[in-house]
Formats: C-alpha cells, structure tokens, sequence
C-alpha cells in the first residue's frame, strides 16, 4: 500500500500538469517578452544616461529611508501584536495589513487626505512641515504600502521564538529593555532581515501611492516605476531599461530569501 501510494504520487498527473504549465507560461512570457525586447547592444549607455541614473538614485534613497522609517515603527508594531495582550488586537493587526490589499493609489488619496494642506494633520502642520509633492512625500508613501510586509515578518518570527531564552535571562535580572535587545533582538534578527529586504523592494516598485500623494517631479519625486510610466509614451526603449533594474532587484530580493521561504 505505501509503495502505491509513492508510486502515485511520483506520477506525473496530466490533468494538473497542463494548467500548471499554462499558468507558468502566462507569468513568465512577459518576462521573457521584456528580455526580448531589451536593447542589450545599448544598454550600458542607456544605463548611464543622466535621467536613468537620476531616477534609479532617487528610488535607492527613498527606498532606504521608507526601510528605515518601517524599522524604527515597525519593529515595535510587530512586538507588540505578537506578544502584548490587549482588546482589539485582532482589528489593530487587520488596520495594519490594509496597505497589503488596498489600491495603492487609494493609499495615496488618504495620506493627501491626513498630510494635505488642507488634511486632517496638514492643516496644523503645513506651513512647518510640507509632505506632498516633495521627495519626503515618497518616502512617506512607500513607508505606507511597504510597512505591513515587515510586521508580518517580525511578527511571525516573534511568534516562533522560543521564549525561554527571554524567560532565563529576565530570571538572571535582565530588565525588559535588556531583554529585547540582549536576547528577542538577536532571535529575530533574520526575520527583521528578511521582512526589511522585502519592505525595501516593495518600497523600490511603488507607483500608485506616490505618484498621488509626490506627484512625478523629475529629481524630486520621479522614481523608477514613475519613469517608467513616463518613457513608455515618449522613449519605450528607455522604459524597457528601466524595467530591467527593476526586474534585476526584484530576482536579487528573491533568491536572497530563497533559503529563508524553503526552511519556513
């Protein structure tokens, strides 16, 4: 009976393997398509034009400093809906993986709607404090749509935890400070990696968020996924390079967290 049912279940079932293969081909054709297409004769020079660079160094910075502003808010977020007990912990974790399911551009609308000029926090702030259509702006909106990737992450990962370290130590006289940076800190170390990694290229394919709440400036607000909108109606060829960075960091972030994912 065992060696039947290994037998069945290294065959190969024709009925599921064609759908499969199907579903293969329609996602990676238009990858295929792009590489296709790509100009690779003149892709160094195209790499090296001064919009190229200008848009891919605005998205390299913006990107790290949305990570970073997740690190700092997000980290504490996770611990908290991991291992604090309070009412409507379970409607907080769900206001916070929102950005996971929301129309990006929607995203955008409602953080006009809070840091506009005329926005619930805006109107205070606005004359000290300008977010929209400043290079501020796309951090905040990347920030915004990326953040729930890395609590998801963190907070898996604390939950996972084996908690008798942390135990053993407070029993030693750690304090709770000197816990969670003694101890939780480094157990989750590689969940707060790999959350940050995809926070980070999440944060680098935003359009919908800031584009809304930025604007697309060239040099202040232009990202990569921006130019890229904007060379597919004056210079395809452009947009086509663009979109093989973007391609590029995407199969980087992947094969980065390859291990982590199998291991899981």
């Amino acid at each position: 009976m065992i060696k039947s049912d290994r037998r069945l279940g290294q065959g190969l079932p024709w009925g599921l393997a064609v759908p499969a293969a199907a579903g293969m081909l329609f996602l990676v054709l238009p990858l295929a398509g792009l590489l296709a297409r790509a100009p690779w004769p003149a892709l160094p020079a195209r790499l090296a034009e001064p919009r190229v660079l200008e848009a891919l160094r605005l998205s390299l910075v913006t990107a790290t400093a949305a990570t970073a502003l997740c690190l700092v808010l997000g980290v504490p977020l996770a611990w908290l809906l991991a291992r604090a007990e309070f009412p409507g912990r379970g409607l907080v974790r769900a206001l916070v993986t929102v950005p996971l399911v929301l129309p990006p551009v929607v995203g955008g609308v409602a953080l006009l709607l809070v840091f506009g000029r005329g926005g619930l926090i805006g109107r205070w702030f606005g004359d000290v404090l300008s977010l929209p259509f400043t290079t501020a702006g796309v951090v905040v909106a990347e920030a915004f749509v990326a953040m729930p990737f890395l609590v998801i992450s963190v907070e898996g990962t604390l939950r996972a935890a084996d908690l008798r370290y942390e135990e053993a130590a407070a029993t030693l006289g750690a304090s709770r400070w000197t816990v969670f940076r003694r101890v939780t800190l480094p157990l989750v170390g590689p969940g707060i990696v790999a959350g940050a990694v995809l926070c980070w290229a999440r944060a680098l394919g935003e359009f919908g968020a800031t584009i809304t709440f930025a604007g697309n400036f060239p040099g202040t607000t232009q990202t990569m996924p921006l130019a890229v909108y904007l060379a597919l109606e004056t210079d395809p060829e452009a947009a086509i390079v663009l979109s093989l960075v973007l391609l590029a960091v995407c199969v980087a972030v992947l094969a980065t967290l390859r291990d982590r994912w199998i291991k899981a």
